[in-house]
């Protein structure tokens, strides 16, 4: 299942960046260049760096010259984020380019890639709440919390595997059919925020 396989990639990624645990350490992709592995490693990357930029931002005596490097970082990352999704979109829509779509035929809600994405942080989500489940300085009642918060998270990786799954397959049998929409975020282009636009001129 490409899931499964998804979710070793996630996992494994996961685990390699907390080796380091440095938001300034160059991704770590042992898979070739171009393959929707790679893909997968990097966005999981991408979100590992990301999430630990947003604890790093939280800091309530952080130095605001510092927080708004942090925030213009985390902006640029999301950035790239939303082009490698993109990027796993295409290899979706080129595999699927030859199957004949059937009259009756329904769009999804979202693309695969964008469930992948959720895919993605879900496998932070647990990798984080399983470290506060079993941190052994917390109280019992945290640990307690914390366990019943990681399998609910564990049931959601479940549903949501099953549901990409369904939508593969769907998509495969002409049962749905995919169509992408470039994210057109308007804040980072300088033709179409105000703010950027008007200070050139």
């Amino acid at each position: 299942m490409f899931t499964k396989r998804a979710i070793e990639i996630f996992e494994n990624t996961v685990s390699e960046y907390h080796l380091c645990d440095d938001v300034n350490h160059p991704s770590v992709n042992p898979y070739p260049k171009g393959s929707l592995e790679f893909l997968l490693c990097e966005k999981n990357w991408t979100d590992a760096v990301q999430w630990h930029l947003e604890d790093i931002v939280r800091d309530p005596d952080i130095e605001p010259a510092y927080a708004l490097e942090i925030k213009r970082r985390i902006d640029a990352l999301n950035q790239y984020r939303t082009d490698t999704v993109e990027y796993i979109d295409s290899y979706f829509l080129q595999k699927y380019a030859d199957v004949k779509v059937l009259p009756d035929a329904r769009i999804n809600t979202e693309t695969p890639a964008w469930a992948i994405d959720r895919l993605s942080i879900l496998q932070l989500k647990i990798y984080h709440m399983r470290c506060e489940a079993e941190r052994a300085e917390a109280s019992e009642e945290h640990r307690t919390v914390c366990s019943c918060k990681l399998a609910t998270l564990l049931e959601q990786q479940r549903d949501l595997s099953t549901a990409i799954e369904e939508l593969l397959d769907d998509i495969a049998a002409g049962r749905k059919y995919m169509k992408t929409y470039k994210q057109m975020k308007m804040y980072n282009d300088p033709s179409l925020n105000p703010v950027l636009y008007g200070n050139n001129k």
